[in-house]
């Protein structure tokens, strides 16, 4: 059964922030919270974590369309090629905040990702996300937990999560009430930025 831990985002405890990344670092799933809705995620180095989330998803990992979550823009170049001025003056306007950036993809990929073009890059808004990635020393793959239920799209509340989730996940933090909006996503791997999806992030931003 998962560990359900309470974290302060206006000030993240450096021992809690630790435990998660120990959790992160042996394979561990977490469930966390971002700017906007509650995220599942693993170590990105760690092929068995990806093959869990994979599998609670229902889908094949090397289809999966999961997103990198980064602590900053300085480790962008790890796993994207190199990106024109006017692409990173758009991230760097945009970033920490509620988008995902879809970008072409680099041979340092995880191999479980080999044969992507393109990578979904996250910077959140959220000081417990951002902690932790730092502190783990490289980004953690991310989904978000969706609701079968049709009417509520993502579940906000942290004590519903864990109730669904603590046989499935290693760990669930309680950050606060989420957000039941999701990202915005725009893609910066062609020639013009597209938007994919409308999410909480404003897209007058690009």
């Amino acid at each position: 059964m998962a560990e359900f831990i309470k974290i302060y985002e206006d000030k993240p405890s450096e021992a809690a922030i630790a435990k998660v990344v120990k959790v992160l670092k042996e394979g561990g799933l977490v469930i966390y919270p971002t700017d906007t809705v509650y995220g599942l995620g693993c170590d990105i180095t760690n092929s068995r974590a990806l093959e869990r989330i994979a599998k609670i998803k229902g889908v094949k990992l090397d289809k999966a369309k999961f997103s990198f979550i980064c602590h900053d823009l300085s480790n962008l170049s790890d796993y994207v090629k190199q990106i024109d001025t006017a692409t990173f003056k758009i991230l760097k306007r945009a970033l920490p905040g509620p988008y995902t950036f879809i970008l072409p993809g680099n041979n340092n990929l995880p191999k479980e990702f080999k044969k992507k073009t393109t990578v979904g890059i996250r910077v959140p808004e959220n000081n417990i996300t951002l902690e932790i990635v730092r502190q783990l020393g490289n980004p953690i793959v991310t989904t978000s937990i969706r609701d079968e239920d049709d009417v509520v799209e993502y579940t906000t509340d942290p004590e519903l999560i864990f109730e669904k989730w603590q046989n499935l996940v290693d760990m669930v933090i309680d950050g606060g009430y989420g957000d039941n909006v999701a990202s915005t996503i725009i893609d910066l791997s062609g020639h013009e930025p597209e938007i994919v999806r409308e999410g909480k992030g404003d897209i007058d931003i690009i």
